[in-house]
């Protein structure tokens, strides 16, 4: 396996290309270079596809056409969702209400939002990942302005109760936000059902192209149309209905769509197979290695995601064993990975620093096989045994932590 092949397991940090949207970009690049806003036939062939492409995404989460504005990603569509809200919606009030595991794509901005003298409560969650939802709405305020909620953790996996979320924030009548990245393509969405205002995704975790993501905003009967919710950030040419002005990037939107029409119709059947490819990769590693345990919630968490902890031992050091085996995975968010903190999302759900040092995140995807599952689950205990044999961790000797470093918000 080590020679004939790499096993990537580190799907939520990004996702090979499928075979399809490489070709359907190709094809693109070629024939539909036109720019979309031009009036000639080359640059009208853009427009066409450009809003072919706009339906196709939207009827993934049962949202209309022109609610779908595309970006270079799902940080940009956080981004603009967020601060775009915020200076709309300023004389209305500055509360903002969030989590503490978001991604870093909603936490920063938040944070950026609080330096610049907006109020922003980030939710507690349990030893799952969930929030209280009666919390929740005994958070809100009059001045509360907006919601803005992870669907599924990126770390974890966890799923929050999206539709419950929606419900409250409808019934309060501020605006719902959320970071779908981790949940589009891989788990059923209906924005409509959910009472979801705005939401964020990105191409390059559904086996899409990097580089473009979409944020869907409602205005669905609104005259004053995405005016109602949300100021744009930037300003140039009227692309994208003056929400995000920038030349279209039509060849990566084909990728996208393409990339949209396989996850639709494989979606049902494959997250039944990574289920139960993540359930078994869970009650082996459970079972069979001592003083491990699951992060997340037990079966209210994505189909591919899989967060061990690991005693005694740190999360990089297995990582780097499980490269030098052939097998690709990571300790958390790989927007983070290179930091020496331990994860802010395991923090949250109650762990010590010392105890989400020893984590590893395992995500499956559409190209994962039994085989190579197997051959993860028959390297894994032998390298937890090496590395534990020579921890510090394991013969007692007292870890060492600046753990003021570690409060994210405070």
């Amino acid at each position: 396996m080590k020679d004939s092949k790499y096993v990537y397991l580190d799907n939520a940090a990004t996702t090979p290309m499928d075979p399809q949207v490489i070709e359907e970009i190709n094809k693109h690049f070629k024939e539909t270079y036109g720019n979309s806003s031009s009036l000639h036939s080359i640059g009208q062939r853009a427009g066409q596809l450009l809003e072919k492409s706009r339906k196709t995404i939207a009827s993934l989460i049962n949202a209309e056409s022109e609610d779908i504005y595309f970006t270079s990603s799902g940080t940009e569509a956080d981004n603009l969702a967020i601060m775009g809200v915020a200076l709309k919606n300023q004389e209305k009030g500055n509360h903002i209400i969030t989590t503490t595991i978001e991604h870093h794509a909603v936490e920063n901005p938040c944070k950026e939002l609080q330096r610049k003298g907006f109020e922003v409560t980030f939710l507690p969650v349990d030893n799952f990942g969930l929030i209280d939802l009666k919390e929740l709405e005994n958070t809100i305020k009059d001045k509360t302005i907006l919601i803005t909620i992870i669907f599924a953790n990126n770390e974890i996996g966890t799923i929050e109760p999206i539709k419950e979320i929606g419900a409250i924030a409808k019934k309060h009548n501020v605006i719902f936000h959320t970071d779908a990245v981790q949940a589009f393509g891989k788990l059923p969405i209906d924005v409509n059902e959910m009472n979801i205002d705005l939401l964020s995704a990105s191409a390059h975790k559904i086996y899409g192209p990097k580089g473009i993501g979409l944020l869907y905003i409602r205005n669905k009967g609104k005259k004053e149309g995405w005016g109602k919710y949300i100021q744009p950030l930037m300003f140039g040419g009227g692309h994208e209905k003056d929400m995000r002005p920038s030349t279209v990037a039509v060849p990566l939107i084909a990728g996208f769509t393409k990339a949209v029409e396989i996850a639709k119709a494989e979606m049902a059947k494959e997250a039944e197979r990574q289920i139960m490819l993540r359930d078994k990769i869970i009650k082996s590693v459970l079972g069979n290695i001592d003083d491990t345990y699951l992060n997340g919630h037990p079966s209210q968490r994505l189909p591919n995601n899989i967060n061990l902890g690991f005693k005694y031992i740190e999360g990089e050091s297995i990582v780097l064993d499980l490269d030098m085996e052939g097998i690709g995975t990571s300790t958390g968010s790989a927007c983070s990975s290179k930091s020496l903190d331990p994860s802010h999302v395991l923090l949250a759900i109650g762990l010590k620093p010392e105890e989400a040092h020893g984590s590893l995140r395992v995500s499956i995807g559409r190209f994962t096989t039994e085989e190579e599952v197997h051959y993860f689950l028959e390297k894994l205990p032998l390298i937890i045994e090496r590395l534990r044999k020579i921890s510090p961790l394991k013969k007692g000797i007292k870890y060492m932590f600046d753990e003021t470093a570690t409060d994210h918000y405070n």
